[in-house]
């Protein structure tokens, strides 16, 4: 029989959660990093969703959030007009780079040792926090907001999407634009794949597909309402995206058509992400929480369990599905 979708919620953020990212997979699991408007990020252990500690420092919302591969080190972009550089074990904040407006995003280079960041003063930062005092290298062109900025190629490119409407393609030594593209309305998230190089972005009701190299367009598919955030499955089966009617949606990468649909948040949703194993995928709400969900429902993994009929010691025939509890902060 098919069984009923059961998330974990996630509980802790006093307000909106705006962005969220997954480490890579240690030798202590994987690891997830929430950035809210209550501008206290938080880490979570990443496939039970319990609460490791809230990083505190930041004097405004937090847009953007992220970790390096190893879960060694965290980084955040805020209102308060800074990114900041944390040490994910011991919480300890290690870097403040001021900016001069806000700051909406923030990703790690693989060797862990530059940030780039971008935000509302629409030009990129490359920090090398080997040296911290010294100058970032700054790319300029983008002529609204940038919401976010992610390496790509082997850290050689970087790809930007912003409010006014575009999706840049840079090259970090040079620092001109290879390519760019257009769009009819803003560019609401945008996810790198590095196993084949997919771009995954959202804008309007669109979940679009591009080859990251050369933005080239390799599908598109609409969605029933406006969708603020997509994430393809690390095996590229089916894609997952969220937005405005509160409903997560579960997608055939292949064929497009829709396969499930679940509704748990209580406000839109803004952000979305798979694990790196590809079991579950976690969501972030304008209703405060972060809930994560299963890929495939009814598997014993992390807090879930599948209880089976032999198992049972009534005469009920049935699966039962025992549903985790809530997880607080």
């Amino acid at each position: 029989m098919a069984m009923r979708q059961t998330p974990l919620t996630c509980s802790g953020h006093t307000r909106p959660v705006v962005d969220l990212a997954f480490s890579g997979i240690t030798p202590y699991g994987y690891f997830l990093i929430s950035a809210c408007k209550d501008g206290k990020p938080m880490l979570r252990q990443g496939d039970t969703g319990d609460w490791i500690g809230t990083f505190l420092g930041h004097k405004g919302a937090v847009w953007g959030a992220t970790l390096n591969k190893e879960a060694t080190k965290a980084a955040t972009a805020a209102a308060d007009f800074t990114a900041k550089v944390w040490d994910a074990v011991t919480g300890d904040e290690v870097l403040t780079l001021a900016h001069k407006h806000i700051v909406k995003s923030v990703n790690f280079t693989q060797d862990s040792n530059c940030l780039l960041t971008g935000g509302n003063d629409k030009v990129l930062r490359i920090y090398d926090l080997g040296k911290p005092e010294a100058e970032p290298q700054e790319i300029a062109g983008h002529t609204s907001a940038i919401k976010k900025a992610l390496w790509c190629n082997n850290d050689q490119q970087i790809l930007s999407a912003a409010d006014d409407k575009t999706i840049r393609l840079w090259d970090k030594n040079t620092k001109e634009a290879v390519k760019s593209l257009s769009f009819d309305a803003s560019v609401s998230s945008m996810e790198y794949i590095p196993d084949g190089e997919v771009l995954v972005i959202t804008y309007g009701r669109t979940i679009a597909f591009y080859k990251a190299h050369s933005l080239d367009l390799i599908k598109t598919v609409d969605a029933p309402a406006s969708i603020h955030s997509a994430s393809l499955h690390p095996d590229k089966d089916f894609f997952v995206a969220g937005g405005d009617d509160f409903k997560l949606y579960k997608y055939d990468y292949t064929t497009k058509e829709e396969m499930e649909s679940y509704k748990g948040h209580f406000g839109p949703i803004h952000c979305v992400r798979f694990s790196p194993d590809g079991e579950l995928y976690a969501s972030g709400s304008e209703d405060g929480t972060l809930r994560l969900w299963q890929t495939a429902v009814g598997k014993t993994y992390g807090l879930w369990k599948c209880v089976l009929p032999e198992e049972l010691s009534s005469e009920n025939s049935e699966v039962l599905y025992c549903p985790p509890a809530e997880i607080k902060a």
